[in-house]
């Protein structure tokens, strides 16, 4: 009797919720069958219609070109031998970024009020930027460095502070390999902050010796054997032609200046070679190289006058 006593009220219950959803239904069915008719829908179509168009067309086509300039970054990244995880988050960072003010374009063609959302994005991106300055200073510097090209790979360069072979140039930071095979890690910032001198960057390079001789030497004989030295090394250019000439009198030689030019791949060698050779020369011809020379004197106490010098060093 208890089972077929709940089975009833179970039943009467959901009779009574089916009975209220149907008027719920009901009533909304007819309240739609009052206020919406086909002038209302004519009417409406008018008024939004190309509203609604218009922010389908700006999201569509915003939403390409958001594609073609991530694509076209991720291109340029990829030519200067960004690390391909870097470029891959660069992109969906960049399409994100793009994507998001396509959105807010579309919403404001729809007559929606995007003041409070944008204000919003704006502080965030104040606040996200302020906590990655140096980082996205270092970003932005790697961009300046990529599309204006004031060194390559491969070129020699002083940035910095350090002087090396460029490696390898990120998004953060340029890789430099010194001669002695230290790399070297140098943020982007500091090398735009700087001067930049690139070696490689000309196809020319002038050597700069000063080669000193004594005052008892002959000035042009010294001069000719110079001329012939630098002259007789087939790397050396002749045009612009090198040269040779009596720079001062210095306090212990005369100084010439020797400037040949050089291909640049070929400066260090020609420079190693021609200072070598320069020696070796004057060292055959008899030619004297001074160097600073001291003279000892030594002053005995007990002596009634100041002995002569007795001893003559010479310190290179």
């Amino acid at each position: 009797m208890d089972i077929l006593r709940g089975a009833i009220v179970a039943q009467a219950a959901a009779e009574t919720e089916a009975g209220g959803v149907q008027s719920v239904l009901s009533s909304s069915m007819d309240w739609i069958l009052s206020h919406i008719s086909f002038p209302w829908l004519v009417a409406q179509v008018a008024t939004y219609g190309p509203k609604l168009l218009g922010a389908i067309v700006v999201f569509v086509v915003g939403r390409w070109l958001a594609r073609v300039v991530a694509a076209g970054i991720v291109r340029g990244a990829r030519k200067a031998r960004v690390d391909e995880t870097l470029v891959g988050f660069l992109n969906n960072l960049i399409y994100m970024l793009l994507l998001i003010a396509v959105c807010i374009a579309s919403l404001k063609q729809l007559g929606v009020d995007v003041t409070s959302l944008t204000a919003v994005l704006a502080a965030a991106g104040f606040a996200i930027g302020m906590a990655m300055q140096g980082s996205l200073g270092n970003i932005a510097a790697g961009v300046m460095l990529v599309f204006f090209k004031p060194f390559r790979v491969g070129d020699v360069v002083e940035v910095g502070g350090s002087k090396g072979t460029v490696v390898e140039i990120q998004i953060f930071n340029t890789i430099l390999l010194t001669l002695d095979n230290v790399r070297i890690i140098v943020p982007n910032g500091k090398i735009t902050e700087g001067t930049i001198e690139n070696y490689s960057a000309e196809r020319e390079r002038r050597i700069d010796l000063v080669i000193g001789c004594g005052y008892n030497d002959d000035l042009k004989a010294v001069k000719a054997m110079l001329l012939e030295v630098v002259e007789s090394d087939e790397r050396v250019l002749k045009s612009p032609a090198p040269v040779v000439a009596v720079a001062e009198l210095g306090s212990s030689s005369v100084n010439f200046v020797v400037r040949p030019w050089v291909a640049s791949r070929e400066y260090w060698n020609v420079r190693f070679a021609l200072t070598e050779k320069i020696k070796l020369e004057m060292d055959e011809r008899g030619f004297t190289i001074p160097f600073p020379s001291q003279d000892l004197f030594i002053h005995n106490p007990d002596a009634a006058t100041v002995s002569q010098p007795v001893i003559s060093a010479r310190a290179a």
